[in-house]
């Protein structure tokens, strides 16, 4: 593990969450990120959707975590670039969400900026941005 301490709990808190979400996700949790992200655009079928993320999220969680311990994992890369993905999709959704429903704005706004900050440490994890 080299490089500085925000670099380091950044690291950390990405692979936390990405782990988290991706436990939620399988335990078919309604709270999960996944559960929330999938059922905004596709309803109540979403369940494969949900698990396939999650599977992907879990799987990049634990990567980042062995590349901190030098592990060296050529697919990490491609895995935080498919959560990223999904990311952007989401927070597309949830702007046009926002315009419809301008009744909770600050609300809104609010979510809208943590998932922002998800999607852009995503995309610095990622390495291809």
């Amino acid at each position: 593990m080299e490089g500085r301490l925000g670099s380091f709990l950044w690291k950390i808190s990405v692979a936390l969450y990405l782990i988290a979400n991706g436990v939620l996700g399988l335990i078919s949790s309604p709270n999960g990120d996944f559960s929330i992200i999938f059922g905004y655009i596709f309803g109540k079928n979403s369940g494969v959707l949900v698990i396939i993320a999650s599977v992907i999220a879990l799987v990049a969680g634990i990567a980042i975590l062995l590349e901190m311990l030098n592990v060296q994992i050529s697919f990490l890369d491609t895995l935080i670039l498919i959560i990223a993905i999904i990311w952007a999709v989401y927070i597309i959704v949830e702007i046009v969400y926002m315009i419809k429903n301008r009744d909770d704005f600050w609300l809104s706004l609010q979510r809208l900026a943590v998932h922002i900050m998800v999607l852009s440490s995503l995309l610095i994890a990622s390495k291809k941005f």
